[in-house]
């Protein structure tokens, strides 16, 4: 399989077709190599246009919404970005490729663990992991230009928002476990302000400031 010319097919069919316009998260979708971040069985599939498994009930966005998302964050190359959800690693990927750092957070143990040499086989080095309650942020790490929320959450964490740089940009999908709305949210002077994006479906962000576990 000619990976490359997949992933050069993904860009133009969902991403530009779509109404991607910023050329840096365009430029970083053609080089990442999605297909490194996916289990060996879904590697055929790893630049259709949906989400694919990851095992532990988690999944590998569809490359639009990493794309859409990635795209409301307006990074210019020197933030520093909190990642709440590393799950196979690729939205990681496409961060660092964009930004000065990436701390990024997950709950499942095996999958930091999956992530982390996933990351290292595509060379990815400006990126520090963590298993952890990623609905209480990395306080010891903040603040962060960037944060952004990879799974539904039922409102934007009270940690992630006091965790946010002044002039800061926080990017989840906010709604029910079963259905949400992009919501991107912007830090002046202390005050924050949210705007809707696309509606989403995203598996739910378990923790004190999220969901339940029974409930996952």
């Amino acid at each position: 399989m000619d990976f490359g010319q997949m992933r050069e097919y993904m860009v133009r069919t969902q991403l530009l077709a779509r109404h991607i316009k910023d050329a840096r998260v365009i430029e970083a979708m053609k080089k990442v190599p999605r297909h490194l971040f996916v289990p060996e069985i879904e590697r055929i599939r790893a630049y259709d246009d949906c989400a694919l498994p990851i095992g532990h009930g988690q999944t590998i966005s569809q490359p639009y919404m990493v794309a859409i998302m990635t795209e409301l964050l307006d990074l210019a190359g020197k933030e520093k970005v909190l990642e709440i959800g590393t799950g196979s690693g690729y939205q990681t990927a496409v961060l660092a490729e964009l930004s000065d750092w990436v701390f990024s957070v997950e709950r499942i143990a095996e999958l930091t663990d999956y992530a982390r040499e996933n990351l290292r086989k595509a060379g990815c080095l400006n990126v520090t992991l963590k298993t952890s309650d990623g609905s209480e942020g990395w306080i010891e790490e903040a603040p962060f230009d960037r944060i952004i929320v990879t799974a539904a959450t039922p409102e934007f964490p009270v940690p992630l928002i006091e965790q946010l740089a002044e002039n800061g940009i926080g990017i989840a999908p906010v709604g029910s476990r079963y259905n949400q709305i992009l919501t991107k949210i912007t830090k002046k002077e202390g005050q924050v302000s949210r705007s809707s994006y696309t509606m989403c479906v995203f598996v739910p962000l378990v923790g004190k400031h999220g969901w339940e576990e029974s409930n996952s």
